[in-house]
């Protein structure tokens, strides 16, 4: 019976933690995060970066969208897009045509560039290059949620 017990913690732990690694997540599904943000009542963030050249986008997911502040704000939220501009990582062409579409469609002319969308996919903010503060000082001007 202890061993019982023991398995069903230990199960119930990996399930919590799975869930928890799950918060946050970021995609790379436009349309399927719109989809989501209307269907949950939560913002889009756009995040535009270049993840292997962009050392401002680098210290951007850092210093604040890769912390546990952000992450629980993101979780309650947000859904996340990241849409990556690589040099040197490859990527699917599906994905190459869905992100030089977005980049036309917003205006996008440095890295990073952070958007936030209503769950309607309206803007309602924006945030262009790096700014220094951490997840405070990002999430202090950041619209507050829907209700």
């Amino acid at each position: 019976m202890k061993r019982l017990s023991r398995f069903l913690a230990c199960a119930l732990a990996l399930v919590l933690a799975a869930s928890a690694v799950r918060a946050a997540e970021w995609t790379e599904d436009y349309a399927g995060a719109l989809a989501q943000a209307k269907k949950e009542h939560k913002m889009v963030l756009l995040n535009f970066t270049g993840s292997d050249w962009c050392p401002w986008c680098q210290r951007i997911d850092k210093e604040v969208l890769d912390t546990q502040k952000f992450k629980d704000f993101a979780d309650q939220n947000l859904i996340l897009v990241r849409l990556d501009y690589p040099r040197e990582h490859p990527q699917a062409d599906a994905i190459k045509a869905q992100n030089a579409s977005l980049q036309d469609k917003y205006g996008i002319e440095a890295f990073p560039m952070l958007i936030v969308l209503s769950p309607t996919g309206k803007v309602v903010f924006t945030q262009e290059g790096y700014k220094p503060g951490g997840p405070e000082a990002f999430l202090a001007q950041f619209p507050k949620p829907a209700s």
